[in-house]
């Protein structure tokens, strides 16, 4: 069972804390043997109908549902078509769902290098071609390797949380591993609306307690340029 949240996390002391709470009575700890963008336990961990001894509960169901994509760099490389190996995880439409799968995938400091794993509206596809992503960009903050595993966390919890006051400007994001850093960024739809970008980062900003300076990168731009310039920088 997943236990029932009476009220939202809003601050990072209990982001930090969720990563300890929440756990499913499966047996499945963060040091088990997983396959990158594999989830256990999900699909029975909340049908009362697999077993008659469960009390049937009413999920809590989410603004939008969500869908968690992995990008394995084990082949990636070798495809011809950026994004071709990006495959969809599983969609999650209720908080029990969610921690249903956040608590069996891997955090970022446990993905290996190279890595991407995002988590979209469902029917957005992480993809620059997409057509709800085509005008859009990106919002992106750094860390050292291995230190952006609550910040992904919060970074979910206020998406799916409706914690944005532009969250309908809100595509998805996506954590990036690499050998040196990890990086989390934030999709968005309009790219051209300033002031709900800027609204959406300041905010990011404040959710996550980070202070070095982001920006923000048109994904017109990164298409046409190898390495595109910030638009926005907050």
């Amino acid at each position: 069972m997943i236990e029932q949240i009476e009220k939202p996390i809003t601050t990072k002391e209990d982001a930090e804390k969720s990563l300890t709470i929440n756990k499913i009575d499966d047996g499945v700890g963060e040091e088990s043997e997983l396959d990158e963008g594999k989830i256990l336990g999900v699909e029975d961990s909340d049908d009362p109908a697999s077993d008659p001894m469960k009390t049937p509960y009413s999920k809590h169901p989410l603004e939008y549902s969500w869908t968690f994509w992995f990008d394995n760099p084990s082949v990636k490389y070798k495809q011809t078509a950026w994004g071709s190996n990006i495959r969809p995880v599983h969609t999650v439409s209720s908080v029990e769902d969610f921690w249903s799968v956040y608590n069996n995938v891997h955090r970022p400091s446990k993905l290996v290098v190279g890595a991407d794993f995002h988590c979209f509206k469902n029917k957005i596809e992480p993809k620059w071609e997409d057509p709800v992503c085509a005008n859009g960009g990106k919002w992106t903050v750094c860390f050292a390797r291995g230190k952006s595993d609550v910040s992904w966390l919060y970074t979910l919890l206020a998406m799916i949380g409706e914690q944005f006051d532009c969250g309908d400007e809100i595509c998805g994001a996506v954590v990036n591993v690499r050998a040196r850093q990890e990086k989390i960024a934030i999709w968005t739809k309009n790219a051209a609306n300033e002031a709900a970008q800027l609204r959406i980062g300041r905010q990011w900003k404040e959710f996550l307690e980070y202070n070095d300076t982001i920006g923000f990168i048109f994904h017109e731009d990164a298409i046409k340029e190898r390495v595109a310039k910030n638009r926005y920088t907050l």
